[in-house]
């Protein structure tokens, strides 16, 4: 009976749940209204830009921060560069005094992108007067990050932050690289084409499938907060550094989703907004890219500490509750589905009773796969129908059977995720840009 249980009703729940959640973030997606615009005027524009080792992308960053928001601040922490990160900022800001360098040193440097957001949360305060701290919105965004022009017109709308119960918004995210025909350009034709697939295969994960998840939290009221392209209301960040000491956690691997969840504890909404977005470079390399989501996922995984105070909480919704809780636990079903998995190999190979009882349920185990597969299959013509309209319907399609297989990531990054975890490393972990040509391993503090 055991046996039965764990062949036939754990993968039917993990998949039930998969389908549900889909569903759901599908049929949102296809639902979804256009942001009505703001009055940007109304607001006093932060942008924070941390950086380590930035020089490749810097300047151009900054320079059209500043040029598409004239009226905007841009804030860069340099947190311990090795390169001439500092001098280029230094360089700027004596040209421009709405951009400032924020300088940080060892050993306080270096130790995570949220220590890095705290130090210009305090110079901010410290540049600050006496102004509405309600007006003044943060902008977190990555060194290499393109903000849309009109983000700030849709941010400032009334289901946003003319919504004063509105305490972050997260934009969309986008892929800058996506139409490079030669992203690795000291490669073969080869590596090149398995480079576009995985750049491709990240910007239909952001554009379509984590926007449908997105909206889809909008609805149950657990958005969450990502790197690039976060906009908090300061007096939100202001009531989290007095409940937490500080608004961002220094010891977190997600600070992003940290804050997200902190600020809805504290009794703010955090809302999506999918009509504009900031663009970021896709990573082309197989190591880097599985570096960065293997942080994503060990961050994911020790987010379980929350679910106590989202449980208890008075500003959480059952239903968002629920979708926290599947969040969390995701990293988990996919390690649990790994050992399940291995189990059954191990069986079948010993041969015996529950080596029969798996071949015998054989149409249950193929059905479940094409079930499985589906989902993902029609992501595929959605993302080509809104975002590459020139390609073929059945280039759409295949865009969508390998977004199915490029799923499988989640199972590696879950895994290594959690032997980290078990080894006690739980440093932060900095991706090389793709302008950085030294080497293609990350960057990384670990301890």
């Amino acid at each position: 009976m055991s046996l039965h249980l764990v062949l036939y009703v754990f993968p039917f729940l993990l998949l039930a749940g998969f389908l549900v959640y889909w569903a759901g973030a599908r049929h949102s997606y296809a639902r979804r209204r256009p942001t009505e615009a703001g009055d940007p005027t109304a607001y006093d524009w932060h942008f924070f830009v941390p950086c380590r080792d930035e020089e490749a992308v810097i300047a151009t960053t900054v320079t059209r921060l500043r040029t598409d928001f004239p009226t905007a601040h841009v804030w860069v922490i340099d947190d311990a560069s090795d390169d001439l990160t500092a001098p280029i900022v230094t360089a700027l800001a004596e040209r421009d005094p709405r951009v400032r360098l924020v300088s940080r040193t060892r050993p306080d440097a270096r130790i995570g992108k949220g220590a890095a957001l705290n130090a210009a949360y305090a110079a901010l305060d410290d540049h600050l007067g006496d102004v509405d701290r309600a007006r003044v919105i943060v902008c977190v965004v990555d060194a290499d990050g393109q903000v849309s022009p009109d983000a700030l017109t849709r941010v400032s709308g009334p289901y946003a932050f003319a919504d004063p119960e509105t305490g972050g918004v997260q934009i969309g995210v986008r892929m800058r690289n996506v139409e490079d025909e030669r992203p690795l350009a000291d490669r073969g034709r080869l590596a090149n084409a398995y480079a576009r697939l995985l750049i491709r295969m990240q910007d239909v994960e952001f554009a379509v499938s984590n926007t449908g998840m997105q909206l889809l939290r909008r609805r149950t009221g657990s958005v969450g907060l990502g790197g690039n392209g976060q906009f908090t209301r300061l007096t939100a960040l202001d009531r989290i550094a007095v409940a937490e000491r500080r608004p961002w956690q220094q010891d977190a691997l997600l600070e992003d989703y940290e804050l997200g969840l902190h600020m809805r504890l504290a009794g703010y909404q955090v809302t999506h907004v999918a009509d504009t977005w900031v663009s970021q470079e896709a990573l082309p390399y197989t190591r880097r890219f599985l570096t960065q989501r293997t942080r994503w996922a060990q961050g994911n995984i020790t987010c379980v500490r929350y679910a106590s105070r989202i449980i208890g909480s008075r500003h959480y919704k059952a239903r968002g509750v629920l979708e926290s809780l599947y969040t969390f636990f995701q990293p988990i079903a996919h390690l649990a589905t790994l050992l399940l998995t291995a189990v059954m190999l191990l069986a079948l190979v010993l041969g015996g009773g529950a080596a029969e009882v798996m071949l015998a349920a054989w149409p249950l185990a193929l059905a479940l796969g094409v079930v499985s597969v589906v989902p993902f299959l029609l992501w595929g013509p959605v993302y080509r129908r809104e975002f590459a309209p020139d390609r073929s319907r059945l280039k759409g399609l295949l865009w969508g059977f390998a977004l199915w297989l490029y799923a499988y990531h989640l199972f590696v990054v879950s895994a290594r995720g959690f032997v980290r975890l078990l080894r006690g490393r739980t440093g932060w972990a900095k991706t090389r840009r793709n302008s950085e040509t030294a080497g293609v391993g990350p960057v990384a503090t670990e301890s």
